[in-house]
């Protein structure tokens, strides 16, 4: 049996700005440098030692991975954000009420299952040519979601509330099958 850490990154400058923020990208700030190191103790403090690891091609994914391990690491582009299509970069309020099912693709965007599938099947396809025992795969806060609702049939873990920046989704895979096994949404409230 495999584990898979599946993990949003860190607070970036659009989070903080309230913009929209798929496939465009912005910067860590400070305060998610410090959440990736938070995310990094997890790791040390319950002794798991991490034998691969994958990325969003996004800059915002590839830098909180960077804090976390230093571990050599492959950039997937399926790993990938939702595609907000020409809303990408604009403010937040623009967003229609959860679910988003199609909206965004009246503009130019993904539809909800194709961002769905491309996530699932991007994560199974690694899961199943990677060799190692505990793998890491930095993504986005969307992408974690529609992960956990392609498995939801195989897991009792449910998530109440938000995907915070740096949460770690931690799933069993045996057998081509994902299980939530826990989520890891760390106490931020102590960072300077």
């Amino acid at each position: 049996m495999k584990t898979v850490y599946l993990m949003r990154h860190g607070e970036t400058l659009f989070n903080q700005q309230k913009k929209i923020q798929g496939w465009c990208d912005s910067p860590l700030t400070e305060l998610g440098r410090k959440q990736a190191l938070i995310a990094k103790n997890y790791f040390i403090e319950n002794e798991i030692e991490l034998d691969s690891a994958y990325s969003s091609t996004s800059e915002r994914a590839c830098d909180t991975l960077e804090l976390v391990t230093d571990l050599r690491y492959a950039r997937v582009k399926g790993l990938k954000e939702w595609n907000f299509g020409d809303l990408e970069a604009e403010h937040e309020y623009l967003n229609p009420p959860l679910p988003y099912g199609d909206f965004f693709v009246a503009f130019g965007g993904e539809g909800e299952h194709e961002f769905r599938e491309r996530v699932a099947k991007t994560v199974l396809e690694l899961a199943q040519a990677d060799a190692g025992e505990n793998i890491l795969m930095v993504s986005h806060g969307a992408s974690c979601r529609q992960f956990m609702r392609a498995w939801e049939h195989t897991s009792k873990v449910e998530l109440q509330g938000r995907i915070t920046n740096c949460c770690i989704l931690k799933f069993a895979f045996d057998n081509d099958q994902f299980e939530l096994l826990e989520i890891i949404n760390h106490d931020f409230s102590g960072i300077r």
